[in-house]
Protein backbone atom coordinates (compact mmCIF):
# COMPACT_ATOMS: atom_id res chain seq x y z
CA UNK A 1 0.00 0.00 0.00
CA UNK A 2 1.47 3.41 -1.07
CA UNK A 3 2.11 5.90 1.39
CA UNK A 4 -0.57 8.15 -0.09
CA UNK A 5 -3.63 5.13 0.14
CA UNK A 6 -2.25 4.73 4.12
CA UNK A 7 -2.34 8.40 4.63
CA UNK A 8 -5.97 9.27 2.98
CA UNK A 9 -7.76 9.36 5.72
CA UNK A 10 -5.28 10.92 7.74
CA UNK A 11 -7.28 14.45 8.16
CA UNK A 12 -10.96 12.32 8.68
CA UNK A 13 -9.06 10.49 11.41
CA UNK A 14 -7.56 14.12 13.32
CA UNK A 15 -10.71 15.93 13.20
CA UNK A 16 -12.56 12.43 14.65
CA UNK A 17 -9.97 12.54 17.06
CA UNK A 18 -10.01 16.22 18.08
CA UNK A 19 -14.05 15.97 18.57
CA UNK A 20 -13.55 12.78 20.34
CA UNK A 21 -10.92 14.19 22.95
CA UNK A 22 -12.95 17.15 22.90
CA UNK A 23 -16.21 15.14 24.29
CA UNK A 24 -14.11 13.18 26.68
CA UNK A 25 -13.09 16.24 28.37
CA UNK A 26 -16.41 17.64 28.65
CA UNK A 27 -17.53 14.71 29.77
CA UNK A 28 -14.75 14.50 32.67
CA UNK A 29 -15.57 17.99 33.17
CA UNK A 30 -19.37 17.64 33.83
CA UNK A 31 -19.13 14.68 35.76
CA UNK A 32 -22.07 13.42 37.96
CA UNK A 33 -24.86 11.57 35.88
CA UNK A 34 -24.17 13.02 32.22
CA UNK A 35 -20.53 11.40 32.83
CA UNK A 36 -22.55 7.71 34.30
CA UNK A 37 -24.86 7.46 31.28
CA UNK A 38 -22.75 8.58 28.90
CA UNK A 39 -19.75 5.74 29.76
CA UNK A 40 -22.29 3.23 30.42
CA UNK A 41 -23.94 4.23 27.01
CA UNK A 42 -20.08 3.82 25.24
CA UNK A 43 -19.80 0.37 27.41
CA UNK A 44 -22.44 -1.00 25.92
CA UNK A 45 -21.18 0.11 22.51
CA UNK A 46 -18.16 -1.35 23.20
CA UNK A 47 -19.79 -5.11 24.58
CA UNK A 48 -21.88 -5.23 21.17
CA UNK A 49 -18.44 -5.17 19.23
CA UNK A 50 -16.88 -7.30 21.06
CA UNK A 51 -19.81 -10.18 21.15
CA UNK A 52 -19.85 -9.42 17.52
CA UNK A 53 -16.20 -10.50 16.90
CA UNK A 54 -16.95 -12.99 18.98
CA UNK A 55 -19.66 -14.54 16.60
CA UNK A 56 -17.44 -13.85 14.03
CA UNK A 57 -14.53 -15.63 15.05
CA UNK A 58 -16.84 -18.60 16.16
CA UNK A 59 -16.66 -20.86 13.16
CA UNK A 60 -18.72 -22.96 15.29
CA UNK A 61 -16.12 -24.27 17.52
CA UNK A 62 -15.68 -21.23 20.06
CA UNK A 63 -17.27 -21.74 23.22
CA UNK A 64 -19.67 -18.69 22.59
CA UNK A 65 -21.31 -18.33 26.11
CA UNK A 66 -18.18 -18.48 28.34
CA UNK A 67 -17.10 -15.75 25.94
CA UNK A 68 -19.81 -13.42 26.20
CA UNK A 69 -19.61 -13.71 30.06
CA UNK A 70 -16.18 -13.38 30.42
CA UNK A 71 -16.67 -10.26 28.46
CA UNK A 72 -19.07 -8.99 30.16
CA UNK A 73 -17.11 -8.77 33.01
CA UNK A 74 -14.15 -7.19 31.62
CA UNK A 75 -16.01 -4.32 30.11
CA UNK A 76 -18.52 -3.99 32.61
CA UNK A 77 -16.05 -4.00 35.28
CA UNK A 78 -13.54 -1.44 33.49
CA UNK A 79 -16.95 0.73 33.07
CA UNK A 80 -17.91 0.72 36.88
CA UNK A 81 -14.31 1.78 37.92
CA UNK A 82 -13.78 4.53 35.26
CA UNK A 83 -17.25 5.88 36.62
CA UNK A 84 -16.20 5.48 40.48
CA UNK A 85 -12.95 6.95 40.06
CA UNK A 86 -14.49 10.05 38.92
CA UNK A 87 -17.57 10.06 41.37
CA UNK A 88 -14.86 10.08 44.28
CA UNK A 89 -12.37 12.38 42.55
CA UNK A 90 -13.72 16.13 42.87
CA UNK A 91 -11.98 17.38 40.25
CA UNK A 92 -11.57 14.64 37.85
CA UNK A 93 -7.92 15.18 37.73
CA UNK A 94 -7.48 11.72 38.75
CA UNK A 95 -9.52 10.09 36.15
CA UNK A 96 -7.95 12.53 33.13
CA UNK A 97 -4.59 11.09 33.79
CA UNK A 98 -5.58 7.69 33.59
CA UNK A 99 -6.73 7.96 30.63
CA UNK A 100 -3.88 10.30 29.69
CA UNK A 101 -1.37 7.12 30.37
CA UNK A 102 -3.13 4.70 28.15
CA UNK A 103 -2.92 8.23 25.37
CA UNK A 104 0.62 8.55 26.20
CA UNK A 105 0.57 3.99 25.64
CA UNK A 106 0.05 4.43 22.49
CA UNK A 107 1.75 7.58 21.15
CA UNK A 108 4.70 6.30 22.78
CA UNK A 109 4.24 3.07 21.22
CA UNK A 110 3.84 4.54 18.01
CA UNK A 111 6.72 6.86 17.55
CA UNK A 112 8.99 4.62 19.08
CA UNK A 113 8.17 1.90 16.72
CA UNK A 114 8.47 3.49 13.83
CA UNK A 115 11.81 5.41 15.09
CA UNK A 116 13.27 2.20 15.77
CA UNK A 117 11.65 -0.56 14.66
CA UNK A 118 13.40 -4.09 15.92
CA UNK A 119 12.28 -7.48 16.42
CA UNK A 120 8.44 -8.06 16.61
CA UNK A 121 6.54 -7.84 20.04
CA UNK A 122 4.06 -10.88 18.69
CA UNK A 123 3.69 -10.95 14.78
CA UNK A 124 1.17 -13.91 14.08
CA UNK A 125 -1.59 -10.98 16.32
CA UNK A 126 -0.22 -7.66 15.13
CA UNK A 127 3.06 -7.57 13.11
CA UNK A 128 3.31 -4.17 13.14
CA UNK A 129 3.88 -3.66 16.91
CA UNK A 130 7.89 -4.22 18.44
CA UNK A 131 9.26 -4.32 21.85
CA UNK A 132 10.86 -0.94 21.02
CA UNK A 133 7.17 0.63 20.91
CA UNK A 134 6.18 -1.08 23.76
CA UNK A 135 9.51 -0.02 25.82
CA UNK A 136 8.09 3.43 24.46
CA UNK A 137 4.53 2.72 25.65
CA UNK A 138 5.71 2.16 28.83
CA UNK A 139 8.21 4.70 29.31
CA UNK A 140 5.87 7.93 28.07
CA UNK A 141 3.26 6.46 30.05
CA UNK A 142 5.56 6.49 33.16
CA UNK A 143 6.49 9.97 32.56
CA UNK A 144 3.13 11.11 32.43
CA UNK A 145 1.51 8.83 35.64
CA UNK A 146 5.01 10.00 37.76
CA UNK A 147 3.97 13.45 36.35
CA UNK A 148 0.65 13.82 37.66
CA UNK A 149 1.87 11.92 41.21
CA UNK A 150 4.60 14.61 41.81
CA UNK A 151 2.26 17.43 40.81
CA UNK A 152 -0.02 16.23 43.01
CA UNK A 153 1.84 14.57 46.10
CA UNK A 154 -0.18 11.22 45.04
CA UNK A 155 1.88 7.95 44.67
CA UNK A 156 5.51 8.01 46.52
CA UNK A 157 7.89 8.36 43.35
CA UNK A 158 8.98 4.76 42.95
CA UNK A 159 5.47 4.00 43.51
CA UNK A 160 4.56 6.12 40.81
CA UNK A 161 7.40 4.91 38.53
CA UNK A 162 6.39 1.29 38.59
CA UNK A 163 2.61 2.24 38.11
CA UNK A 164 2.90 4.15 35.05
CA UNK A 165 5.10 1.19 33.21
CA UNK A 166 2.95 -1.66 34.60
CA UNK A 167 -0.17 0.38 33.34
CA UNK A 168 1.40 0.53 29.65
CA UNK A 169 2.31 -3.17 29.82
CA UNK A 170 -1.70 -4.06 30.83
CA UNK A 171 -2.81 -1.52 27.92
CA UNK A 172 -0.66 -2.80 25.29
CA UNK A 173 -1.80 -6.65 26.52
CA UNK A 174 -5.54 -5.15 26.11
CA UNK A 175 -4.25 -4.04 22.38
CA UNK A 176 -3.30 -7.43 21.77
CA UNK A 177 -6.39 -9.09 23.18
CA UNK A 178 -8.72 -6.64 20.79
CA UNK A 179 -6.32 -7.72 17.60
CA UNK A 180 -6.32 -11.14 18.27
CA UNK A 181 -9.97 -10.93 18.80
CA UNK A 182 -9.61 -9.64 15.15
CA UNK A 183 -7.78 -11.63 13.10
CA UNK A 184 -9.53 -14.52 14.05
CA UNK A 185 -12.97 -12.80 12.98
CA UNK A 186 -10.98 -11.86 10.05
CA UNK A 187 -11.88 -8.07 10.39
CA UNK A 188 -9.86 -5.12 10.18
CA UNK A 189 -11.55 -3.00 12.96
CA UNK A 190 -14.17 -3.95 15.20
CA UNK A 191 -16.77 -1.48 13.82
CA UNK A 192 -17.54 1.54 11.36
CA UNK A 193 -19.05 3.84 13.79
CA UNK A 194 -16.36 6.70 14.69
CA UNK A 195 -15.12 8.15 11.04
CA UNK A 196 -11.46 7.00 10.51
CA UNK A 197 -10.93 5.14 13.53
CA UNK A 198 -12.89 2.02 13.41
CA UNK A 199 -15.31 1.25 16.30
CA UNK A 200 -15.77 2.15 19.93
CA UNK A 201 -13.43 -1.11 20.75
CA UNK A 202 -10.87 -0.41 18.70
CA UNK A 203 -10.42 3.26 20.15
CA UNK A 204 -10.66 1.63 23.83
CA UNK A 205 -8.86 -1.37 23.68
CA UNK A 206 -6.11 -0.41 26.09
CA UNK A 207 -8.11 1.86 28.67
CA UNK A 208 -10.94 -0.75 29.33
CA UNK A 209 -7.66 -3.09 30.48
CA UNK A 210 -5.95 -0.52 32.46
CA UNK A 211 -9.47 0.01 34.25
CA UNK A 212 -10.31 -3.70 34.39
CA UNK A 213 -6.95 -4.17 36.06
CA UNK A 214 -7.38 -0.56 38.17
CA UNK A 215 -11.09 -2.26 39.14
CA UNK A 216 -9.51 -5.74 40.13
CA UNK A 217 -7.09 -3.82 42.57
CA UNK A 218 -9.49 -1.38 44.48
CA UNK A 219 -12.39 -3.89 44.04
CA UNK A 220 -13.22 -3.64 47.85
CA UNK A 221 -13.49 -0.14 47.29
CA UNK A 222 -15.69 0.11 44.68
CA UNK A 223 -18.39 -2.46 45.95
CA UNK A 224 -18.23 -0.46 49.47
CA UNK A 225 -19.15 3.29 47.43
CA UNK A 226 -21.99 1.42 45.46
CA UNK A 227 -23.27 -0.22 48.37
CA UNK A 228 -22.64 -3.29 47.51
CA UNK A 229 -20.20 -5.14 49.76
CA UNK A 230 -22.48 -4.91 52.54
CA UNK A 231 -24.56 -7.84 50.56
CA UNK A 232 -20.98 -9.73 50.56
CA UNK A 233 -20.03 -9.44 53.73
CA UNK A 234 -17.39 -7.39 52.96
Amino acid sequence: MSNIAKNSDLPLRAVSGVIMAAIALLGIWIGGAVFTLAVSLIGVGIYWEFAALVRKGGNGNFPAIPAYLLGAIYIGLAVITLIFFRHKDDSGLETLFLLLVVVATDIGAYFAGRALGGPKLAPRISPNKTWAGLIGGMVAATIVWTGFNIASNGQALHIALVGGAMMAFVAQMGDLLQSAMKRRAGVKDSGTVLPGHGGLFDRTDGMVAVFFVVGLTHITLILQYFGIAGFLGL
